[in-house]
């Protein structure tokens, strides 16, 4: 302990033989022991280093090497690890560190923006409860000089931190904020400059930690980014944070995320965009023409992925039928969705739903023809997916019931067996007679 405080007296000792020389007053010993640990060092033999580099660092000012100050940082660290358990000598040890570490800001202002990430790294690595805020700042602090030079890992610890300290007490929710938009911002520098995979999770991993802070209530989000979207409207990295955080905490129903999807749409149009877009306006009471339009340009995407065309299509037409009873329109859709074989079944399903409830005019039998339409689509689904057998059954149990009678039929020279065609509402199909006897 006492070789550590005379060190540490040391180190500021020296600043002032700057003006005596880089190697200070007693040159000659200063390079000596530079040159023994550093023998040691260039093996990685910190251990039988340090003795020689505590009396570099007694005897030569900053200013005779930066690497002595690295070197040192380095053999701090090995010593911390070996007196881990001791935290007295441990608390030292991390002191001296943390100075070699100011001196190197001092006096290599070159160096500033890897000094200071370094710095950043070994106070989170070694930091004493309690000291959380001095992390922070210095977390900060790099964020604001490195922009797009900031590790990654920095970016979100930084946010983390931010986090820590507002459940603690000591930070305000808008502290929180603060630290997430700049985080967020130096990320998305950081991503201009050299887009990769690492800056994408951490992008995401900062949302994530800021959806789930508990500061990132729905009227707190549309404060800090309104005044965001505002002042970019067609910036693509404000829409799409806005996009994806708005998503992660449920506040998909503000129209601040309307307005942002549109904006990334137009931006950068896609077929994730548009469904986005149809899923939101078919939620609004009159938004079925917008949904629609949104809805077929996301199929419209999707012209090399069948699966996907026929998933949309399905989705397409039971949003025309259950919500705008547009069934001809409704119709097309599933029929469009039915030449996917992993859509089939479903959609013939969903089209004999649709012709059970159209109301169709003309006499007994004209009225009443849609049922068997409806039954040939249940049978067709059933004979698909014989899964469906159970529900398909109680269907036409239940279309059986107004099937006209067969006096009836006769009236009309109409046999079972015959085939018949029924126009209704928009919508046309060949079907079999069927009566009730």
């Amino acid at each position: 302990m006492k070789r550590i405080l005379v060190s540490a007296v040391a180190l500021f000792i020296s600043i002032f033989a700057f003006s005596q020389g880089k190697y200070g007053p007693d040159s000659a010993e200063c390079v000596k022991y530079l040159s023994f640990y550093t023998q040691y060092e260039k093996q990685n033999n910190l251990k039988d280093a340090a003795p020689n580099w505590r009396k570099a660092i007694s005897i030569c000012p900053p200013t005779a090497s930066q690497n002595m100050l690295i070197d040192g940082m380095k053999i701090m660290r090995n010593e911390i690890r070996e007196y881990r358990n001791n935290p007295i000598r441990k608390k030292e040890l991390v002191d001296t560190l943390m100075m070699l570490h100011q001196l190197r800001l001092e006096y290599y202002p070159k160096y500033r923006v890897t000094a200071l990430g370094n710095r950043a790294v070994d106070m989170m690595n070694y930091a004493e409860p309690g000291s959380e805020m001095d992390v922070y700042n210095a977390l900060g602090e790099v964020l604001d000089v490195a922009k797009e030079k900031t590790s990654t890992t920095v970016a979100v610890r930084y946010v983390n931190y931010a986090i820590q300290l507002y459940k603690s007490g000591r930070l305000m929710d808008s502290d929180v904020f603060s630290a997430f938009e700049k985080s967020i911002e130096v990320l998305e520098q950081i991503k201009a400059a050299k887009p990769s995979k690492a800056v994408d999770n951490a992008i995401e991993d900062v949302e994530s930690l800021f959806a789930g802070s508990g500061v990132a209530s729905c009227d707190n989000l549309v404060a800090v980014f309104q005044p965001r979207y505002e002042a970019n409207p067609q910036d693509k990295a404000v829409l799409s944070n806005i996009v994806a955080l708005f998503s992660s905490t449920g506040c998909t129903d503000q129209e601040l995320f309307l307005k942002a999807v549109e904006g990334l749409y137009q931006v950068d149009p896609s077929s994730n965009s548009a469904h986005l877009l149809f899923q939101l306006y078919s939620a609004l009471p009159d938004g079925g023409d917008q949904a629609i339009k949104y809805m077929n340009e996301a199929i419209a995407f999707e012209d090399s992925d069948a699966e996907k065309d026929a998933e949309y299509n399905f989705e397409l037409a039971t949003y025309l039928f259950s919500k705008l009873h547009r069934n001809a329109e409704a119709v097309a859709a599933a029929k469009k969705a039915a030449e996917s074989s992993t859509w089939k079944a479903k959609s013939y399903y969903l089209i004999g739903s649709i012709w059970s409830t159209v109301k169709c005019e003309g006499n007994p039998i004209e009225s009443r023809a849609h049922f068997w339409v409806a039954t040939d689509y249940m049978l067709k689904a059933k004979n698909t997916d014989p899964s469906m057998a159970g529900d398909v059954d109680k269907q036409i149990a239940t279309y059986r019931q107004y099937y006209p009678l067969q006096s009836d039929a006769f009236m009309y020279d109409v046999v079972d067996g015959d085939r018949f065609q029924v126009n209704c509402n928009g919508m046309s199909e060949s079907t079999t007679v069927r009566t009730q006897k």
